[in-house]
């Protein structure tokens, strides 16, 4: 658990300090930041926050793969350190990045989507909503339906759109991000599964000294078998498509949760520690719109 808070906040960081070196606001510890950034910008920042973070969790990766409850209750090793050093000595360098290239396309591609859906919907889309909305707000002040403040300051009106809107928009940056990194990740994942089990089974075979001794040439043959499995299933299942989604919609509700809570709360974070600025004013319709 403490190895997979540690990943998370890896991740974060590294999005973070990323972004602000693409996108210069971003670099700024403010509560709000605008303009706020493109999606090139946050699919850059999260292609290689993801691509870091698969580094890092390489070696967790190859010992919960590994993985034996029978070996700890047994007493082969006394703790979890002790397994994890002398796995990861087993197994070398080779071992522990076996499969790499998938988690390295799973989590770059991944969270590319996953950020720059997230600071699509919470600020462009956001923006662009309030702005079309309350800019024709001649038209709706006869039925508001989210009614907002409007001040009058100096010889111009300014609206104060509705609180609850904002929120709402968090949510559903939260909600789309992860059914869009599900898209993404879905796929690679099935094909991931079954990959590690090509190679846990060429690895069974033989002991580790031997297959270290080969393992350039273990680990090719062990991609070619991973593809001979993933077209009989695909054969199963009448085509790609159909195998690489099946289980797509649950999965994503699984999965939905926590990420979603993850990313609202790592947006509220972002926000508690920054520093205060002033609102962001959007002229639309003969109107001032502020955003605080």
């Amino acid at each position: 658990m403490l190895a997979n808070i540690s990943i998370g906040t890896i991740l974060y960081t590294s999005y973070l300090q990323i972004l602000g070196t693409v996108h210069q606001p971003s670099s700024l510890s403010t509560q709000r930041i605008h303009p706020p950034p493109s999606p090139q910008s946050t699919l850059m920042a999260g292609f290689t926050a993801g691509a870091i973070q698969s580094v890092v969790a390489a070696p967790l990766d190859a010992l919960q793969l590994r993985f034996r409850t029978s070996d700890i209750t047994k007493g082969r090793y006394r703790n979890m350190w002790q397994y994890g050093q002398r796995k990861l000595k087993d197994i070398g360098t080779r071992g522990v990045f076996a499969g790499w290239s998938l988690s390295l396309l799973k989590d770059s591609f991944g969270y590319a989507a996953f950020f720059s859906t997230f600071e699509y919907i919470k600020a462009q889309a956001y923006y662009g909503f309030i702005a079309k909305y309350y800019g024709q707000w001649e038209l709706r002040s006869e039925h508001p339906v989210l009614r907002p403040r409007i001040d009058d300051l100096h010889s111009g009106s300014v609206i104060r759109p509705h609180y609850s809107i904002e929120p709402v928009f968090l949510m559903l940056a939260g909600i789309a991000a992860s059914v869009t990194q599900q898209i993404v990740q879905h796929p690679i994942s099935l094909v991931q599964g079954v990959h590690h089990k090509s190679v846990l089974a060429l690895e069974n075979k033989v002991q580790y000294e031997q297959f270290r001794s080969q393992s350039r040439r273990n680990y090719r043959v062990s991609y070619g078998k991973t593809y001979e499995h993933c077209l009989t299933f695909a054969r199963e299942y009448q085509g790609w498509r159909r195998w690489l989604y099946r289980g797509f919609f649950w999965s994503t509700i699984r999965q939905m949760p926590s990420t979603s809570a993850g990313l609202i709360i790592f947006e509220l974070v972002r926000r508690r520690f920054g520093t205060d600025i002033e609102a962001v004013l959007i002229s639309q319709g003969g109107y001032g719109i502020l955003v605080t």
